[in-house]
């Protein structure tokens, strides 16, 4: 019988693996991790959406952020540090800024990667107006590392023109934008 005894477990290039702290607990050495990964939300209503047209949604609260990869206050963009694959979701509830009256004609959350649309979902209600909804989007998106980014955007389509928002509360969570990479893929 054969006892191999160490605290790290490194690749050929250095990289740590495996950590043990002599104590039972092991830990992967951040290559085995779903990081960089982000969750934000919006607490309030994103007000000043112009009615039927692509807005980039601000998700200006951060739930986490585990490697500072999200930018809540100025791009409301997710630019990870590290390439790879990952998951990235996003959820829009679209309504008129008085929550009245059912006049949404359809509304869209949309992913775009590097300023481009890579994601899009839309409901569209024609003739079955609703007060509000929450359409979601998500996809695997493959990122460099360096530049590569992706923000989310929003479309609120009223039928007569009115004031519309992406709503956000203090409680529970509706207009939410996140992601993680994906190990192993």
């Amino acid at each position: 019988m054969s006892i191999l005894k160490v605290n790290t477990i490194q690749d050929k290039g250095g990289n740590t693996l495996l950590v043990s702290d002599g104590a039972g607990t092991i830990s992967s050495g951040g290559l085995m991790t779903m990081t960089p990964a982000f969750h934000a939300k919006r607490t309030s209503g994103q007000t000043g959406v112009t009615d039927n047209t692509i807005t980039k949604v601000q998700c200006d609260v951060e739930v986490f952020d585990s490697n500072s990869c999200y930018d809540n206050s100025t791009n409301y963009r997710f630019t990870p540090t590290l390439a790879g694959k990952y998951y990235i979701y996003g959820a829009v509830l679209g309504a008129n800024d008085a929550f009245s009256n059912s006049i949404l004609n359809q509304v869209f959350a949309v992913i775009y990667k590097n300023g481009s649309q890579y994601t899009r979902n839309e409901w569209a209600f024609s003739t079955n107006y609703l007060r509000y909804v929450t359409p979601t989007v998500a996809s695997v998106i493959d990122f460099n590392g360096s530049t590569d980014y992706v923000e989310l955007y929003g479309q609120v389509d009223s039928t007569d023109g009115s004031a519309v928002q992406f709503y956000g509360s203090t409680g529970a969570e509706y207009t939410i934008f996140g992601g993680y990479r994906i190990i192993g893929a």
